[in-house]
């Protein structure tokens, strides 16, 4: 195993590490500017108003990106085991 092989496997490991955790990410940011400017309008400044709703939009996304999230990983982890046995 040579420099370019491991370089080329951390590489993949982030981008499947990004692929997965952009959608969660994106969806807290979203939820959670939304609150903050609903916060700022009604001068409500309670600290569980930001963290329920972020967690619940995130369950829900996490529920509906499941199969994608899965099929992603999946196809990951066959793809290192087949670097693998190539390797080895």
């Amino acid at each position: 195993m040579n420099e370019a092989t491991l370089i080329d496997i951390g590489r993949d490991a982030i981008w499947v590490s990004f692929q997965l955790s952009a959608p969660l990410m994106a969806v807290a940011t979203i939820v959670g500017v939304i609150i903050a400017l609903v916060q700022a309008l009604t001068t409500v400044q309670e600290a569980t108003l930001t963290f329920v709703p972020k967690m619940a939009a995130m369950l829900v996304v996490m529920v509906l990106l499941l199969p994608f999230m899965m099929a992603t990983l999946t196809e990951f982890t066959h793809a290192m085991f087949d670097r693998i046995v190539t390797l080895g």
